[in-house]
């Protein structure tokens, strides 16, 4: 009861008590336990705190420190499961979440990337830096066609890096280039997060895709002109090929006949949904089907192919899947506790202004990003700043738009803040990826300083999203507006 008391003094018992699960599932995570079981774990464990530890002796602790009932218990927890699942899986628009996976990993076995990478080094040959500019925008085109980063990341990796080593490129920029590039695909639609965000905003997912497009673009502008000034500044880093091919007529038809099927398939897909000839749900089997097809006109189409694309498919949508039910559980218990009153309660009263208090959200899923992976932030912190947000009544543009403009916006800021998730330490997946497809003479160490100066392009973006609000919402505007 001394140990209550002491800490009355600077919260009260519920707010210890949430601040103790998040600690909970770190640790849990930090120990090796799958993100889906950590959930439930601390879930099981919370519930059993607040029925029989905290509930029954409600009155003598209250005496002690300032406590609400939680009123929650194992049979009212288990009598939500079925509203927890059938939720997810009655949602359209999670539909689309296993047709963008497949078509991700099929684009990725048509060999598309492979004949793109052969004709763009010979195109980029004479420009110094033109191989990482090759990678870089092999990743673009990749970002937009499949938005499933392992596999670009490993993809480039595979492709990119022995030719750059090869050409005596500097490990740091050749590892932070392919690492970066492989990330676009989180923010440039069609996105598996930024599908997950509209589910969990209960906002259009075609206003999320068409509102990623122009930060998504501007982030690859900004990688593409750092690789120009770096091979400028830091000659020696990116040495120009000693058998360079001069680019010829052939050359540019091959470029050509590379990026036209990607493009295509992009264009079928997101184009299909600007032009309103289909929804998300429905781009998103067009885009699997397209992927297919290229697959079959490449020679690469087998039954072997089909079933392990749609095995890891069924994995990995499967995995997403898991998460979103644990992380229902999580926040069903952590409401019990009153978190989301006490979280939107502290956010608002750190800043009066309320785009400090957008930054404010932001710098806390910055840091979060070092410590958990981009889907247990979406899902467990964003639909607690939902409130907070819808609160501000911030003045964001954009007349026609299907939701609220201020969401679209927040949620684009919060995607491109996400993807640094993948490049910073300790949990920054692209750096693993990468480093499980590298070169036994490749460490740890090039890649976490190849992506630096990346981390701080992707944080001027988000500078640029953030001052500049219409970037978000003129093209979702455009497309849906009367």
């Amino acid at each position: 009861m001394e140990i209550l008391a002491f800490l009355g003094q600077y919260m009260d018992l519920n707010q210890w008590m949430i601040l103790l699960m998040f600690l909970v599932f770190v640790v849990m995570l930090f120990s090796g336990i799958p993100v889906a079981f950590a959930l439930v774990g601390v879930s099981l464990l919370f519930v059993l705190i607040g029925e029989h530890l905290l509930d029954e002796h409600r009155k003598v602790i209250s005496e002690v420190i300032e406590f609400k009932r939680t009123g929650i218990s194992y049979k009212k927890m288990f009598a939500n499961g079925g509203r927890f699942f059938g939720g997810i899986i009655k949602n359209p628009v999670l539909v689309a979440l296993p047709m963008f996976i497949f078509m991700g990993l099929m684009l990725d076995q048509s060999g598309v990337a492979q004949r793109m990478m052969r004709a763009m080094q010979v195109l980029f040959g004479a420009l110094r830096g033109g191989l990482a500019l090759t990678v870089m925008l092999i990743g673009i085109i990749l970002a937009a066609s499949t938005g499933v980063i392992g596999a670009s990341v490993v993809l480039l990796g595979v492709m990119g890096l022995p030719a750059m080593l090869d050409q005596k490129y500097g490990k740091p920029i050749a590892t932070g280039t392919i690492a970066a590039s492989g990330t676009l695909g989180i923010l440039i639609p069609p996105s598996i997060m930024l599908v997950i965000m509209s589910d969990q905003l209960a906002i259009s997912l075609g206003d999320l895709f068409m509102g990623a497009m122009f930060p998504g673009l501007i982030l690859g502008a900004l990688y593409i002109i750092f690789i120009v000034v770096y091979g400028l500044v830091n000659p020696n880093a990116m040495p120009l090929p000693d058998n360079r091919e001069p680019v010829t007529a052939k050359i540019l038809l091959q470029v050509a006949l590379s990026v036209v099927p990607p493009m295509m398939l992009i264009l079928l897909v997101l184009g299909s949904i600007f032009f309103g000839l289909a929804t998300p749900t429905e781009a998103s089997g067009l885009g699997a089907l397209g992927a297919t097809i290229l697959a079959l006109l490449s020679g690469r189409l087998n039954l072997k192919v089909f079933r392990d694309v749609s095995r890891q498919t069924l994995n990995t949508a499967g995995y997403i899947v898991g998460i979103f039910i644990a992380a229902n559980f999580f926040a069903y218990i952590l409401r019990r506790y009153g978190g989301d009153e006490i979280i939107e309660n502290m956010v608002l009263g750190t800043f009066d202004d309320p785009y400090k208090i957008v930054l404010f959200i932001l710098f806390i899923i910055f840091l979060l990003g070092f410590l958990l992976d981009w889907i247990e932030i979406t899902l467990i912190i964003m639909p607690l700043m939902l409130p907070v947000i819808l609160s501000l009544d911030l003045p964001v543009n954009g007349f026609g738009v299907v939701g609220d403009p201020s969401v679209v916006w927040f949620a684009i800021l919060v995607a491109v803040t996400l993807q640094t998730s993948f490049l910073t330490p300790p949990v920054g997946f692209a750096l693993f990826y990468l480093k499980g497809v590298c070169p036994p003479g490749v460490t740890l160490g090039h890649i976490y300083r190849g992506v630096i100066p990346f981390v701080i392009l992707q944080l001027i973006g988000l500078a640029i999203v953030f001052y500049f609000p219409e970037l978000t919402t003129w093209l979702p505007a455009m497309a849906y507006g009367n």
